[in-house]
């Protein structure tokens, strides 16, 4: 990382609402808008936010979805609409946190917050609803710019004028761009599971889902191996 302290754009927070989705509706807390006066974020979610979907959003792993803003002008040309902050319904938007630089681990000063980054954001169909682009969620997945989690480490105030500063980089360097790549196109890439699965500080919705493709890597050299020898 080039610089040790970062902007912050924007804080968005909302409540889940309505969403219109293939002829019904669902829940989602996707609607974020900004705030301009200090917030409290606790070991879930700033004051004011909410997520709906609590098994895939939220918790302590997901208590802070962070989108750089640098990304906004290649997905304004996408959907050929403008953007306001908060449009990937992301808490916090910033300016200067790249998925290529940022790891797995590293712990950031959030105001009176201490944070660090947990997981890379996985993203679900509720973008492809609310910008009517179904292959959304593919295209971030194939453009890296997913964005990130925060958990909390220690609660506290917190306003747009804070900024984040790095506090410690872990020393593994798994960075977010890397992450992203094993999940999503190096599904057979299994040494770089393990080594991704070295960092403690991985989410513990990500463990699951390598350890689970690891088993089953496991599970089928296993049955090759007997086969060959029956």
């Amino acid at each position: 990382m080039k610089d040790f302290r970062y902007e912050i754009v924007s804080i968005n927070t909302g409540k889940p609402k309505p969403l219109p989705y293939q002829n019904k509706e669902v829940s989602s807390g996707i609607f974020k808008i900004p705030v301009t006066e200090p917030l409290f974020l606790s070991e879930v979610n700033f004051d004011g936010d909410g997520q709906a979907d609590l098994v895939h959003h939220g918790g302590r792993d997901k208590a802070v979805c962070v989108y750089p803003h640098e990304h906004y002008s290649h997905w304004e040309n996408v959907l050929n609409t403008a953007l306001e902050f908060g449009a990937f319904g992301e808490n916090l938007t910033t300016r200067g946190l790249l998925e290529d630089e940022v790891c797995i681990g590293d712990i950031f000063q959030l105001g009176e917050a201490t944070v660090q980054v947990s997981q890379p954001r996985q993203p679900c169909y509720k973008l492809s609803a609310r910008y009517g682009a179904p292959d959304m969620p593919l295209q971030i997945q194939e453009t890296g710019f997913t964005g990130f989690y925060f958990r909390v480490l220690k609660e506290g105030m917190v306003s747009q004028t804070d900024g984040l500063t790095l506090v410690t980089r872990h020393p593994q360097g798994i960075t977010l761009s890397f992450a992203n790549r094993i999940m999503h196109q190096g599904k057979d890439r299994f040494e770089d599971m393990k080594k991704i699965l070295e960092v403690a500080e991985l989410s513990e919705s990500w463990k699951a889902t390598f350890l689970k493709r690891l088993k089953g890597h496991e599970d089928s050299n296993r049955e090759r191996l007997t086969g060959q020898i029956e």
